[in-house]
């Protein structure tokens, strides 16, 4: 029976990572795939081939990524950058959401801003409980001035969904850093704190 039992755990612990992978994955492809579906009816590739191709929505982002980017590195595609978001600049409730957006973009994607660069433990939901988070950021001039704090923004993502989560002002003496990578904060809080990193582990048992 222990052997029985003792296969078994290994079979899962083989699939459960594949099975899960495969799943995410799928899940990523099929929301790239659902991007097709701002092209009118008669241009929708299912429609043009005739069959489904899975996949298809990401390797036609790529493709237009790549000439984007081809295009806007020259002087030609930079000055019509520039006066397409001179046109949004002049659209209001349109320029506020171009403008963040872009600043967001250019922070995770550009290498040069600080955030999402550092993982540290802040108290949440409540005082008496911890939580991980991300720093995003400085807080507001202005925040600091109203609170007497030295605020910092961070971002605390949910479990297992780490797109959502809440966005939190909070005291800089109120925030633990962790020597940890992010890569390893968001497995941790992917696995819902059951993937620890080997040199993180406690060796206090789990009552």
């Amino acid at each position: 029976m222990s052997a029985l039992r003792r296969y078994l755990i290994a079979g899962l612990l083989v699939w459960l990572p594949i099975l899960a992978t495969v799943l995410v994955v799928k899940f990523l492809i099929d929301l790239v795939d659902s991007t097709l579906l701002i092209l009118p009816g008669s241009w929708q590739p299912d429609q043009l081939l005739g069959v489904h191709i899975p996949g298809l929505g990401l390797l036609l982002s790529g493709v237009v990524l790549f000439i984007t980017g081809m295009v806007v590195t020259n002087l030609f595609g930079s000055s019509m950058v520039k006066l397409w978001e001179q046109l949004l600049a002049r659209i209001p409730v349109v320029r506020a959401i171009y403008s963040a957006s872009k600043q967001l973009t250019e922070t995770l994607f550009s290498g040069k801003g600080k955030s999402f660069r550092r993982v540290v433990m802040v108290r949440f939901p409540h005082p008496g409980v911890w939580t991980v988070a991300f720093v995003t950021g400085e807080g507001m001039r202005e925040g600091n001035d109203k609170t007497g704090k030295d605020l910092v923004n961070v971002f605390v993502p949910t479990t297992p969904n780490p797109t959502g989560g809440y966005f939190l002002m909070v005291p800089r003496e109120d925030i633990i850093e962790l020597d940890m990578s992010v890569d390893a904060g968001i497995k941790l809080i992917l696995s819902a704190g059951a993937v620890v990193p080997e040199d993180k582990r406690s060796d206090a048992p789990v009552r």
